[in-house]
C-alpha cells in the first residue's frame, strides 16, 4: 500500500514534512522544559548576569530551533526516494527472481547519525543566539563570552543538547521505521 498514493513508494507511516514538525514541536517543549526543570533543581537562572534581560535567551531558543529544524530536514528529506543504482548481486537479474538486478530500485532511508549532527547544530546555535542576543542587549563582549560559555560547560548545556538529541533521533525514527498504529482488540476485523 503506498503511503499517500505517491508513485506506489512506501514513505512508511510518517512524512518527512509531518516528522520534521513533530520533531521540531518537541525539540522546544524538551528544551523549554528541560532548562525550566534544570534552573529549579539547581537553583539558578539558566543567564544568571543581571542587566541582560530575557532578548539571550529567546534569540538562542530561535537560534536553536532553526538549527534543529534544518538539520533534521537535511537528513530525513530524501526519506522513502527511490535510488536507481542499486548493487547488482550476482547470479541475479531480470526473470531470475532476485532482488537488485539491474533496473532494481531501493528506498532511501535516513541516517541516526543524522541526529548526532543535527544535535551538535542546535547546540552551537543555541550558544551563537545566547552570545548575540547579549551583546545586541548592550553586553560588553567579554560579558556576552562569559555568559556563553557558563552555559557551554554546565548542566544548561548538556539539557540544549539532549533535547536536541532526543527530538532529533526521534524524528528520524518517525521516518525510518514501518510501525503501524495501535490498534484496539476490538478494531480487528478478524476478531471472534
Amino acid at each position: 500500500m503506498a503511503a499517500g498514493g505517491g508513485g506506489g513508494a512506501s514513505q512508511g507511516p510518517v512524512r518527512p514534512p509531518v516528522a520534521l514538525a513533530f520533531a521540531t514541536m518537541g525539540f522546544v517543549a524538551l528544551l523549554i522544559f528541560g532548562l525550566g526543570m534544570t534552573s529549579l533543581a539547581i537553583g539558578e537562572d539558566v543567564i544568571d548576569t543581571p542587566g541582560l534581560g530575557q532578548v539571550p535567551g529567546i534569540t538562542g531558543v530561535a537560534s536553536a530551533t532553526l538549527a534543529f529544524a534544518g538539520g533534521l530536514w537535511a537528513a530525513i528529506r530524501r526519506a522513502g526516494a527511490m535510488t536507481d543504482a542499486a548493487p547488482s548481486v550476482p547470479g541475479t537479474g531480470p526473470g531470475r527472481g532476485g532482488i537488485g538486478g539491474p533496473g532494481a530500485a531501493l528506498t532511501r532511508h535516513p541516517s541516526y547519525w543524522g541526529a548526532a549532527w543535527t544535535t551538535a547544530a542546535s547546540f552551537l546555535a543555541y550558544l551563537g543566539g545566547v552570545w548575540f542576543g547579549a551583546v545586541a542587549t548592550g553586553a560588553d563582549l567579554g560579558v556576552a563570552t562569559a555568559v556563553v560559555g557558563r552555559l557551554a560547560t554546565s548542566w544548561f548545556g548538556l539539557v540544549v543538547a539532549g533535547a536536541a538529541f532526543v527530538a532529533a533521533w526521534s524524528g528520524v525514527a518517525l521516518v525510518r521505521t514501518r510501525a503501524r498504529r495501535p490498534r484496539w482488540p476490538w478494531e480487528d476485523e478478524f476478531d471472534e
